[in-house]
């Protein structure tokens, strides 16, 4: 099972609709606090529609109290667009950790100097970044499509 960090989500639709990718693609949902809504917010539930209940989720405090439950920090992935390796370059393996930052700048360099695997999604350089919750699925779909052809 593939582990969903959102770090600081700010926008209830796109955490909506990441928890319901994550109850389709079997995922587990790890929302990392201060959030931008609150979590009964209608917008995060229209967007989860019912499917919210179904759904595997953990909160944490912060960034610290997240890391304590991580068994293996090698197989957590930060996504960034300052990465230079894409994330069609890597292997990932079930249980892997793919972590995203809010929506209006990301990670922060102090998150990111805590993990040495940094990923990017590829783009035209005409765009900054894509909508997080499209981000989340174009990785997912990948460790997903990779796991299955492992198993």
């Amino acid at each position: 099972m593939l582990n969903i960090v959102l770090v600081e989500p700010e926008i209830p639709n796109n955490t909506g609709n990441i928890g319901r990718l994550c109850v389709g693609t079997e995922s587990r949902l790890h929302l990392i606090h201060p959030f931008g809504f609150v979590i009964n917010d209608k917008n995060l539930k229209r967007s989860g529609l019912d499917y919210w209940v179904h759904l595997d989720v953990t909160e944490y405090q912060n960034v610290d109290e997240w890391i304590m439950n991580i068994p293996d920090l090698s197989r957590v992935f930060l996504m960034s667009s300052h990465a230079e390796k894409s994330y069609l370059e890597t292997e990932f393996q079930d249980g892997d950790w793919l972590v995203f930052g809010k929506e209006s700048v990301g990670l922060s360099k102090d998150v990111l100097d805590r993990f040495e695997n940094h990923l990017t999604i590829p783009m035209s350089k005409l765009i900054r970044s894509f909508n997080i919750a499209n981000s989340v699925a174009f990785v997912v779909g990948e460790a997903k499509r990779q796991i299955g052809l492992k198993g």
